[in-house]
């Protein structure tokens, strides 16, 4: 896989490209648009950017009352601040009246690095989970986050929107077919499944190759829609593999692997193990650091694989 974009980098470019096919849309950012790069689109369409300033319930408000008088609006900030700050007004005036506002959250995950606990989301996609009639995507590279945001602008309903600050491996150097819901198989195997969504999806594709070499086949697959989950590929994965490595960049409680566990555990229970943030806030570090302190990498990956295996 060659270097990549940061997705937040991706999420930008690809907000103020299709500002010129959407003229009601409408962008508002926390006073971070630099960092969430909502800031490209605001150039380019300065009659349609607003900075509400660092508010973040406020923010969510505003959106709201543009979506609520026909506008497209697409809100950013860091995920910590948008969905903590913001969640009471995320839950009664975004999701509850089911406006279209897709939420975005950047600078997710441990993986910010030295900015430490206070701005890293590690609780932002269980909280967007949580809210009724919204759709919850955790693109893995610059590829598939253009893909993302071509794909919730097309729906009109409310949608939360994971990006991370590092720059990222490209997975899908040849583009991929992104559909909301619907998994993307990068690699077939038979004796054990890795689900991923975000920055873990690289890794889950290293951790088969170092699979590989000790024997062991393993299907990846991308589950970069966390809501709604696509319960055929668990389903297809718990029966051709019998067992089913979840990684993701997040607390385990209420992420991804809640979401394939309750998904398994409803259709066809397998043995199952979880590679994620396990109750904990993480320290001030490099992201690479943190990454390997807390345990989110291919070797871990491919040592939860071994221990379903028997290996």
């Amino acid at each position: 896989m060659k270097p990549g974009k940061s997705t937040r980098e991706a999420f930008g470019l690809a907000l103020a490209k299709i500002g010129g096919d959407y003229a009601d849309i409408v962008v508002l950012d926390g006073d971070v648009g630099n960092s969430t790069r909502t800031e490209l689109f605001g150039k380019k369409f300065p009659e349609r950017f607003f900075n509400v300033g660092i508010a973040e319930a406020n923010l969510v408000s505003a959106a709201s009352g543009m979506a609520g008088s026909g506008k497209r609006a697409w809100l950013a900030s860091f995920a910590c601040f948008v969905m903590c700050n913001g969640y009471d007004q995320l839950r009664m005036s975004v999701a509850f009246p089911c406006f279209d506002v897709k939420v975005v959250g950047t600078h997710a995950g441990i993986s910010i690095g030295e900015d430490g606990p206070s701005q890293m989301g590690i609780e932002d996609v269980g909280l967007a989970c949580s809210l009724p009639n919204f759709t919850v995507v955790v693109p893995a590279d610059e590829v598939s986050m253009e893909k993302a945001v071509e794909a919730l602008a097309r729906i009109k309903t409310p949608a939360y929107l994971r990006a991370g600050r590092p720059n990222v491996p490209v997975v899908y150097e040849k583009g991929c077919d992104f559909k909301l819901g619907k998994a993307i198989q990068l690699r077939d195997g038979k004796d054990v499944t890795i689900i991923a969504n975000g920055l873990m999806v690289a890794l889950a594709l290293e951790a088969a190759e170092q699979l590989e070499k000790k024997g062991v086949q393993a299907r990846v697959l991308d589950m970069h829609t966390v809501k709604p989950l696509d319960d055929a590929a668990v389903l297809a994965a718990a029966k051709d593999t019998g067992k089913i490595v979840v990684a993701e960049e997040h607390l385990l409680h209420g992420g991804l692997g809640s979401a394939v566990a309750m998904s398994a555990a409803k259709q066809h229970p397998v043995p199952m193990r979880f590679v994620g943030i396990n109750d904990t806030f993480a320290e001030s570090g490099t992201p690479e650091g943190l990454l390997v302190k807390y345990g989110l990498t291919a070797e871990n990956v491919a040592k939860a694989a071994l221990e379903l295996v028997g290996k």
